[in-house]
């Protein structure tokens, strides 16, 4: 649990050391003098500048990859030994909880809670998990004609750009730095400008564990000049992106424009949540519907955005979700009881409220919330908000809102219920609720979804991938799988 009281923390915040350059080399550099602030949503304050990486920049950090993974030893380690330093990174994590769940608090309005217990818990096992896999990796030595001898083996793919949001900050970072290491890559991880502090921190961190120069290193920058240099760079081998899907397509491109490197997406999503009349507790599944969809302040591409209930029980389950939101403690992101922190910045506060003001233009029903509130502390705050009576095919329903925003849609019978589910262009997530187990696995074959939740919502450990269908991207983070994204398979053919 977050150790300490809303004094605590606050104590802690003044003294709180934050970094300002980026983490090229083993070392952190100043940059070439541009630099940008990073905004706290939770008071409008500036709470640091940090360097804004141009394309020299990047340059220099790919340079440093390129070096580290064509003639460091990174990649010529035995695999334990590269899983030693990520258990050693994992172990730093553990060791500087505290902070770094402060600055991820801080920098994108995450309640110190989630972010203690939630957020750095997924970091540090994910670094664990993936160093105790390192060593346990194997090739292949297909049969073959007794006069030859076949070799499969799965060799690091070299230089990984890995560009990452600012929702869960060091989670998704850990999600794709660890598997990439862990296969013997070296990376340039860039982070949003809205969350750079937490990334940066990783970055010293894991040389501070063992770490040798050049294997991972972090520019902070935004993504037209930084994301856009990384895209295109011929020296990079693979790119992994988590983000909107407008942002995707760009790396797509920047990726045929330049050396046709792989790319990786991690796209959006307006997922589904589907209540049977069946369900096994109409109650705990209006309940995981309400955590699901206000959890992390919405900003979640698997939220459960669009809840799709039985007209039969719509109302009942509605009434549930609406006292939800109703009492959920919005509040200063480090006080501990606060449930629900702020938005990530005032631009996206009003990206969110205009999807608000168009859902009532289309004549949804608000009821709850709808208003952005706690004005006097300066911060990026909504009330959580809950609409019914939507249309299938109203942007409410259609478009990704990325905040806590809830559209409830009714359906009749479990082939509207699909139908409705399917009618998006995402494919990320999706939550049934039954108690048929016929009707769960026939339902769960018939979502176009990466990941499917029966009786329950946002469960899961590393040992299962991640990932979309559809305009939710490609690719999976997460589990043995992630593997595969940043290693190559070479056949060596020995006639005997």
């Amino acid at each position: 649990m977050a150790d300490g009281t809303h004094d605590d923390w606050l104590r802690r915040a003044k003294t709180l050391t934050l970094p300002a350059g980026h983490h090229i080399d083993g070392t952190e550099e100043p940059g070439g003098g541009r630099s940008f602030p990073v905004v706290s949503p939770r008071d409008g304050q500036v709470l640091a500048r940090v360097a804004d990486a141009d394309e020299a920049e990047v340059n220099a950090a790919v340079a440093a990859a390129r070096r580290a993974f064509d003639s460091g030893p990174w990649p010529r380690l035995a695999p334990a030994d590269r899983g030693r330093v990520l258990l050693r990174i994992a172990d730093l994590l553990e060791e500087r909880r505290a902070e770094l769940a402060l600055t991820i608090s801080l920098e994108m309005g995450k309640p110190i809670t989630d972010a203690y217990d939630i957020e750095l818990r997924a970091a540090i096992n994910t670094f664990r998990w993936y160093g105790q896999l390192a060593d346990k990796l194997t090739d292949e030595s297909p049969h073959t004609a007794p006069d030859a001898l076949a070799l499969v083996t799965r060799e690091p793919a070299g230089v990984v750009g890995a560009v990452v949001p600012w929702n869960f900050p060091l989670t998704l970072a850990s999600w794709k730095v660890a598997p990439a290491l862990a296969a013997g890559c070296t990376v340039i991880l860039k982070p949003s400008e809205n969350s750079p502090l937490s990334a940066l921190l990783l970055g010293r961190l894991a040389t501070e564990a063992g770490l040798p120069d050049g294997v991972l290193n972090v520019v902070a920058g935004d993504g037209p000049t930084a994301g856009r240099a990384i895209g295109l760079h011929p020296d990079i081998d693979v790119l992994a992106f988590t983000g909107s899907t407008a942002v995707g397509r760009h790396f797509l491109r920047y990726a045929a424009d330049s050396n046709l490197k792989r790319v990786w997406l991690e796209l959006g999503g307006k997922s589904p949540n589907i209540i049977l009349p069946d369900a096994p507790d109409l109650e705990k599944a209006a309940a995981t519907a309400a955590w699901g969809i206000f959890f992390n302040q919405g900003e979640m591409c698997t939220a459960p955005s669009r809840l799709l209930v039985h007209s039969s029980v719509a109302e009942r389950v509605t009434e549930v979700v609406v006292a939800r939101a109703r009492e959920l403690r919005v509040g200063d992101p480090l006080d501990p009881g606060t449930e629900m922190g702020a938005l990530v910045g005032e631009g996206h506060l009003e990206r969110v409220l205009d999807h608000i003001g168009g859902g009532l233009a289309q004549g949804s029903r608000l009821r709850a919330g709808g208003t952005r509130t706690l004005t006097e502390s300066g911060g990026s705050f909504l009330e959580p908000t809950v609409f019914d009576q939507v249309g299938p095919k109203t942007r409410l329903a259609q478009e990704e809102i990325f905040g806590p925003v809830l559209s409830v849609l009714a359906f009749d019978d479990l082939d509207e219920a699909v139908a409705l589910a399917n009618a998006t262009e995402y494919g990320l997530a999706a939550g049934l609720w039954t108690s048929d187990l016929s009707t769960a696995h026939q339902v769960s074959r018939a979502l176009k979804a990466g990941t499917v939740w029966v009786n329950c919502y946002e469960e899961g450990d590393l040992t299962v991938p991640f990932g979309g269908m559809k305009q939710s991207g490609n690719g999976r983070d997460k589990s043995a799988h992630a593997l595969e994204k940043y290693t190559e398979l070479k056949t060596t053919w020995i006639q005997l």
